[in-house]
């Protein structure tokens, strides 16, 4: 049946009296062997099926959570909704702008600094009993925590996809907030809670000890980089989320 076997490629000579139906090298039957591969490739393409059906099954799902079905909309709500979403991308767009390296001062007086830094100290507690690490990590982690909470509260309880679009801009306005702090880490200049800067209080400053645990204090640019343009992708797909819910409530504006 085959010259060569496709499984060891042993290679049948013209006066092999074998089975034709049997490798002489390695007693593979090529009928049988044949049958597995492709009884092999029609279980492959059922289980892609069934992931591509899956996955068209989810998606909906997942439009519907993100952009829930748009009833009658009171007009005094909708331009309320319009008057918060102009404050947010005007805002949005100046926290974007700022320069955390050159002008950390500018995120840290921020009106929202002074609210993310209640969670923020509310995250050393929290994490307090998980250990050292998590205390300080705790802190930060908190701040960006707490936003998802409102977005994902807004979006599965209340159907909010407005309200879950605001929590989003939120969580990347809190990581912008973070940029200065990760960006001190090893200079440890900013002025901190107590009045004190990290360098007057050793051990004081959250991100040094972080970035030293990890060996990554030379690194501090590359992390609050990152945290930088996650914070600037967040709040433009909130902006762009919010946007296209208000546009779908005009539609049905009462």
């Amino acid at each position: 049946m085959y010259d060569i076997c496709p499984k060891c490629q042993h290679q049948r000579r013209a006066d092999d009296q074998t089975d034709p139906n049997t490798c002489p090298a390695c007693g593979v039957i090529f009928s049988k062997w044949l049958k597995s591969q492709l009884g092999s490739s029609v279980s492959e393409k059922s289980v892609a099926k069934q992931s591509t059906n899956k996955l068209a099954g989810i998606l909906p799902l997942l439009a519907n959570c993100l952009l829930p079905e748009e009833k009658a909309t009171n007009p005094v709500v909708f331009w309320s909704r319009v008057a918060l979403y102009i404050g947010l991308f005007i805002w949005g767009w100046n926290f974007i702008l700022m320069d955390f390296v050159n002008n950390p001062w500018q995120i840290g007086n921020s009106y929202m600094h002074n609210i993310n830094l209640v969670f923020h100290e509310a995250g050393h507690v929290f994490f307090r009993p998980f250990g050292w690490f998590m205390m300080i990590l705790g802190g930060s982690l908190f701040q960006i925590i707490m936003p998802l909470i409102v977005t994902f509260t807004f979006l599965i309880k209340n159907s909010n996809a407005f309200g879950a679009s605001v929590g989003l801009w939120w969580t990347g306005q809190s990581f912008i907030d973070l940029t200065p702090y990760i960006d001190d880490a090893q200079i440890q200049q900013l002025v901190l809670l107590g009045g004190h800067t990290g360098a007057d209080a050793p051990g004081s400053h959250d991100w040094n000890n972080i970035l030293s645990e990890f060996d990554m204090i030379d690194r501090h640019r590359e992390v609050s980089n990152f945290a930088h343009n996650s914070g600037i992708l967040l709040i433009l797909l909130a902006l762009f989320w919010g946007g296209f819910v208000l546009y779908r409530q005009f539609r049905t504006l009462s």
